[in-house]
C-alpha cells in the first residue's frame, strides 16, 4: 500500500495524503486531482478500489469451465439473473480446452475492473493444479465466490452441493432395487467433488450394505465418451448398477451397456448427477441426483454482493442438499 501511495503521488505530483483521501473516498480533493489520481492508478497497473470504479464497477466476472455440458449454461442463467437483480452485469468467461488460460482470464477480468468474480468451475477443485491465479485474487482482496467444492488451502467463500447426501440418495436407491454389484463412475482423480463422493460411498459401504472393492470404482474425464470407455470395463466386470458423477458420464454408461448387448434398465441400472437439461427426454429417461443450482447460484450472489458492499461473510462452506429424481434408467435387479 505504501509503495502504491508513493508511486501514484509522484506520478500526479501530489502528496501521499491526497492519494490516500482519493482512494478512501474522502472529501477535500478537487475533482481534477481526483481524476488524475484515478488515471495514474490505471496507468501504473493498480486496481481501483471497488467503490471508485464507476459503472464499470458493476461488472462481475462469471467463469464456467465450458458450455457443452448443459448444467453450466443453466447455472450461468441462474447466476446471471441473480446478478441482474442485484444491479450487476455478468461478464461470462469459459475455460474451454485450448482456450485462454486461467491466469490470462484473470488478467482480462482485472483489466475490466470487475467488482468481483464467481467461479462455477476451474482448477480450484483440482489438487495439484496451478492455483496462483486464485492466490493473486486473494492478494488483491477482490471479492470471489466459488461454486462447487474447492481445495482446502484456497480461503474463499464456497457454495456446493452436498456430495455426501447425493451419494447416499443414489446408492440407497439402487440398493433398494436389489442391486448388489454396484459400481461408481467418478470424475478425474484429484478432483475434490469426486473425492467427496468416493469418501461418502466408502462410509456407506462401511455399514456392510455395499461391496466397494477397487475394481468397482473408476475415474474418467467428464464426457459421454469418457464415461462410455470406462463404463465398458465396469459392465464387463458384472456391475448391474452404475452410479455416475455427472449426467454426461451416465449417458456414456448407457451407451456402453447397450453396445455390450445389455438393456438399460433391464440388465444395468444407471444413475446420473446434475439433472441437466433434457435428461427427462433421453432413452431411457435418466434417473439422476438433481443439483440445486437455483439455490446454489442465488446463495453465491448473495455472498458476493455482501463482500462487494464491504460486509463480512463466513468462509465456511455452504452445502445445499440435492434431490433424487427417479426416472426410467433404473429398475429392480435381475440376475446376469
Amino acid at each position: 500500500m505504501a509503495r502504491r501511495l508513493s508511486e501514484v503521488a509522484r506520478k500526479v505530483g501530489v502528496s501521499e495524503a491526497t492519494v490516500s483521501r482519493v482512494l478512501n473516498g474522502r472529501p477535500g480533493v478537487s475533482q481534477a486531482k481526483r481524476e488524475a489520481v484515478l488515471t495514474a492508478l490505471d496507468v501504473l497497473g493498480y486496481e481501483r478500489p471497488s467503490q471508485l470504479r464507476g459503472d464499470r464497477g458493476r461488472l462481475v466476472g462469471l467463469v464456467v469451465p465450458e458450455l457443452v455440458n448443459p448444467i453450466f449454461p443453466a447455472l450461468a442463467e441462474v447466476i446471471g439473473g441473480a446478478l441482474a437483480q442485484q444491479q450487476f452485469t455478468p461478464l461470462l468467461c469459459t475455460l474451454s480446452a485450448g482456450g485462454v488460460s486461467e491466469g490470462e482470464l484473470v488478467d482480462l477480468l482485472l483489466a475490466q475492473h470487475v467488482s468481483g468474480v464467481v467461479f462455477a468451475g476451474g482448477s480450484y477443485s483440482e489438487r495439484g493444479a496451478d492455483h496462483r491465479p486464485y492466490r493473486r485474487l486473494a492478494e488483491l482482496d477482490l471479492p470471489v465466490v466459488l461454486v462447487n467444492a474447492s481445495v482446502e488451502e484456497l480461503d474463499f467463500p464456497c457454495v456446493a452441493c452436498d456430495d455426501l447426501v447425493a451419494v447416499r440418495q443414489a446408492l440407497g436407491h439402487v440398493l433398494s432395487l436389489g442391486h448388489q454389484r454396484v459400481a461408481l463412475l467418478l470424475g478425474p482423480e484429484g478432483h475434490v467433488p469426486s473425492e467427496r463422493k468416493l469418501e461418502a460411498a466408502r462410509q456407506f459401504a462401511a455399514g456392510g450394505a455395499l461391496d466397494l472393492s477397487p475394481c468397482r470404482v473408476a475415474h474418467s474425464q467428464y464426457s459421454v465418451e469418457g464415461g462410455q470407455a470406462v463404463a465398458k470395463r465396469l459392465v464387463d466386470a458384472g456391475a448391474t448398477a452404475l452410479v455416475c458423477a455427472s449426467d454426461p458420464l451416465a449417458l456414456g454408461a448407457v451407451r456402453a451397456a447397450r453396445r455390450a448387448g445389455l438393456e438399460v434398465p433391464g440388465d444395468v441400472s444407471v444413475v446420473g448427477f446434475d439433472d441437466s437439461a433434457l435428461m427427462s427426454s433421453t432413452d431411457p429417461a435418466l434417473t439422476t441426483v438433481r443439483q440445486p443450482i437455483d439455490a446454489m447460484g442465488r446463495a453465491a450472489i448473495d455472498l458476493l454482493a455482501a463482500m462487494i458492499a464491504g460486509r463480512h461473510v463466513s468462509r465456511d462452506e455452504l452445502l445445499i442438499e440435492p434431490e433424487l429424481v427417479v426416472r426410467g434408467s433404473t429398475a429392480a435387479a435381475r440376475s446376469r
